[in-house]
């Protein structure tokens, strides 16, 4: 299950990526929000970090007009790891090494073809599982040393 969710500056990207990620064979949950009347990015992101922090989603997207916002909120959840990128080869990275589970992307910095490409990398790129990035993802919770 992936969960999904955007404010007013990232509805359009968010059902444009709904429809690439079902064409990919993802289980998606909306959890809004629906029309570009402004919105308050911290209820959406909330939601998406708390289905992924809870294990009822493996991963989320964020969308809003940076992802900057989206990712701070996101952040605060244990065991969420949300990157914000605006390449794919951040994407590939941020899977690769920091096992990022949540997505974030600005839908006023991003246009939509280099969107898609990230939102296809992060969907198909696994963690690397090595000792270091083990070792390093363990180190971002709170208390790990």
């Amino acid at each position: 299950m992936t969960a999904i969710g955007s404010d007013h500056a990232g509805v359009e990207f968010k059902e444009k990526i709904k429809t690439l990620l079902g064409s990919m064979g993802h289980d998606l949950r909306d959890l809004g929000t629906t029309g570009k009347e402004s919105t308050d990015y911290p209820d959406w992101g909330h939601a998406v970090a708390e289905m992924v922090s809870s294990g009822k989603a493996d991963r989320g997207v964020l969308i809003c007009g940076t992802g900057i916002g989206m990712s701070i909120v996101a952040n605060r959840h244990p065991g969420v790891r949300a990157a914000v990128c605006e390449s794919a080869t951040a994407a590939r990275l941020a899977r690769q090494h920091n096992d990022a589970n949540i997505l974030c992307i600005g839908e006023r910095l991003t246009g939509w073809e280099q969107a898609a490409d990230i939102v296809k990398v992060f969907f198909s790129t696994s963690f690397d599982g090595g000792e270091r990035h083990v070792r390093r993802v363990g180190k971002m919770e709170i208390g790990e040393k």
